[in-house]
């Protein structure tokens, strides 16, 4: 049966809880999962990343989530983004240190999906996985310039990415990617989250492929 572990992870600006979700046997990979804005309700609980995380623990992976400094039970206050990506990569790290022989993936869903993705790119990863990207409100010149295979996963009528703009990023981006669009799904994908989770775990299943193929 899959197993949960409570811990903290020692961030730049103090404690950050995380938690660690475990699939039922030995982890054939491993992914970190970035929550949404911190100042407008986003947690490690959020439902498009509780629903990733559950796609991904299915196919073998052990997932890592946590708070943003100032969220729950994490300590320091909000960092405009500078912060939170400093956030990530001690989670990464702690993640990396834990799993050191498997595949990671980094990601996470809107403002987590912009963090993680940049984090993920510039750090020692295998794959890179976008849920609900925000692309109309933040750059992310570091999905350009990195090699990682990147899966995106975005809502068909999203408020803050229309399906045209991140299929028109995609388009430019030169290492292996790929997008889903979940039909009929606003930024939360509350219309559909049983969808959306099977369209994850497809995701999960392309980076697994796509990784495997190029390290080989």
């Amino acid at each position: 049966m899959p197993s949960l572990l409570t811990f903290d992870v020692a961030g730049p600006a103090g404690r950050l809880e995380a938690q660690l979700d475990l699939p039922d046997g030995p982890p054939r990979g491993a992914a970190l999962l970035c929550h949404p804005h911190p100042l407008h309700g986003g947690t490690m609980h959020t439902h498009a990343v509780f629903r990733a995380m559950r796609a991904l623990r299915a196919r073998g992976h052990a997932v890592l989530r946590f708070n943003f400094r100032g969220v729950g039970r994490s300590e320091g206050t909000h960092g405009a983004g500078v912060g939170e990506r400093e956030d990530a990569r001690a989670a990464l790290d702690a993640l990396r240190r834990r799993y050191s022989s498997v595949p990671v993936i980094c990601g996470g869903f809107s403002f987590g999906a912009w963090v993680g993705l940049a984090v993920g790119a510039q750090e020692r990863t295998d794959g890179l996985l976008g849920l609900g990207l925000p692309c109309r409100l933040y750059s992310l010149p570091e999905l350009a310039e990195t090699t990682r295979p990147t899966a995106l996963v975005q809502a068909e009528r999203d408020d803050f990415c229309s399906s045209p703009e991140i299929r028109a990023l995609v388009m430019h981006l030169t290492q292996p990617a790929r997008l889903w669009i979940v039909p009929g799904t606003t930024h939360l994908f509350t219309e559909a989250l049983g969808a959306y989770e099977d369209v994850v775990g497809e995701a999960a299943d392309w980076l697994a492929l796509t990784a495997g193929a190029l390290s080989s």
